[in-house]
């Protein structure tokens, strides 16, 4: 049960934004820039990125939606995302994406966790300074964003299967796109 009065059946962090519009403007432009935007990382390797941290984080709105839309995405979709969750070092994904899943784990448990190893680590797989820059920049933005989500005790759907339409919807419109209108004054 959430800890405001948030609409009842809107899921995650659609309920908050729904409540706060001023707020939900900015938060889906910066996750448009961060997730969709030009970008030498594909939106499915940035979707991975966020679903990764969600999971960590133990959000399961933020990472079921997310993965979803990675796996929408993805070559080999649900198979890859699956992989991620088990075990990133292992999966199917290019020795790039296991160091900056490498990087945005160590930014979950804290910015300060990332050592310039990791960072050498993630060049010497032909990572550029902007890729890096944005996986760190999503990997803190999906914590906050998991924090408003589970802080506010949101309502989220149980399974993957019930954000299939929404991930449809955001692979082909986008964040700005879903941002609730703001109230005139």
């Amino acid at each position: 049960m959430p800890h405001i009065a948030l609409a009842d059946g809107v899921p995650g962090i659609l309920g908050p934004m729904f409540f706060r519009p001023e707020t939900a403007k900015p938060l889906n432009d910066l996750a448009e820039v961060l997730l969709r935007g030009d970008n030498t990382l594909t939106r499915g390797e940035r979707e991975l990125i966020a679903a990764h941290v969600s999971k960590l984080n133990n959000c399961h709105f933020c990472h079921t939606s997310h993965a979803t839309f990675a796996a929408l995405q993805l070559d080999d979709g649900w198979d890859v995302v699956d992989a991620v969750v088990a075990d990133p070092a292992t999966a199917p994904v290019s020795d790039k994406m296991k160091a900056l899943l490498g990087i945005a784990s160590k930014v979950q448990s804290g910015g300060l966790n990332v050592t310039d190893a990791d960072v050498a680590a993630a060049r010497a797989e032909g990572a550029t300074d902007v890729e890096i820059h944005d996986t760190v920049l999503i990997a803190a933005a999906f914590c906050m964003f998991n924090r408003y989500v589970d802080g506010l005790g949101t309502w989220a759907p149980a399974d993957r299967e019930d954000y299939a339409e929404t991930g449809k919807m955001i692979v082909e419109m986008g964040y700005a796109a879903s941002s609730p209108p703001i109230p005139a004054a």
